[in-house]
């Protein structure tokens, strides 16, 4: 069986972040923190989002706070995600990957049903096995969505023999916990420094992700 991919889309394919950082300090603004430059949101951004949102706090965000927080982010969101495009070299990467053989498959915690419709905006559908977004509340962690993904793919895919690449902390956990490995990209909404800790492969370009991904199960 050949090497297969999980691709995470926020920050990863999808070059996004000017759109999460605009989105993020309108949150920000409902509860009164003052808004980040996007290095100093990368250096402090964690997931789940609620731990992120009580390290700014310096407490536990009430409910009402929360979907305050929510709300804001996700309605700036969809303002400004229009005009972000994909990472540079995405398109190539991904046709080549499917052309040598191998598998590929996206798993994001966008709502799935906004993440449908973008990624075939995009042209890039037929290129994945699966496409799988968030389809429960905003805020969680990816490793039960990853189990579920990949109990969906069944036979086409081995986990021993799948690479999750994304740009979080929390999908290299995801990877761990569903048997898989994981590469993590320092283009998107984590610092190196803080990806490095978690222990496994940390690259600056995707086209390093893909070579690593291959020699990892090879």
């Amino acid at each position: 069986m050949r090497t297969h991919i999980v691709w995470d889309w926020n920050g990863t394919l999808f070059h996004d972040m000017d759109a999460v950082l605009g989105a993020s300090n309108a949150a920000f603004a409902t509860i009164g923190i003052d808004p980040m430059t996007l290095q100093e949101y990368r250096e402090q951004y964690e997931v789940p989002i609620p731990r992120f949102y009580q390290r700014l706090l310096g407490r536990v965000p009430s409910q009402e706070e929360w979907l305050r927080l929510d709300d804001a982010f996700h309605d700036r969101y969809l303002e400004l995600s229009p005009a972000c495009g994909l990472t540079e070299g995405v398109r190539e990467l991904l046709a080549d990957w499917q052309a040598a053989g191998h598998s590929q498959s996206l798993l994001s915690m966008y709502e799935h049903d906004k993440l449908v419709p973008l990624v075939d905006a995009f042209g890039l559908a037929d290129r994945f096995l699966r496409v799988d977004g968030r389809s429960g509340p905003s805020g969680g962690k990816k490793a039960e969505q990853l189990t579920r993904h990949l109990a969906e793919l069944g036979e086409r895919v081995d986990p021993a023999r799948t690479v999750l690449i994304g740009d979080a902390a929390d999908d290299a956990l995801a990877a761990l916990h569903a048997g898989a490995r994981a590469v993590l990209y320092t283009g998107g909404s984590h610092t190196r420094e803080k990806l490095e800790p978690v222990g496994v492969p940390v690259v600056d370009t995707l086209a390093e992700a893909v070579e690593l991904a291959g020699r990892l199960t090879g």
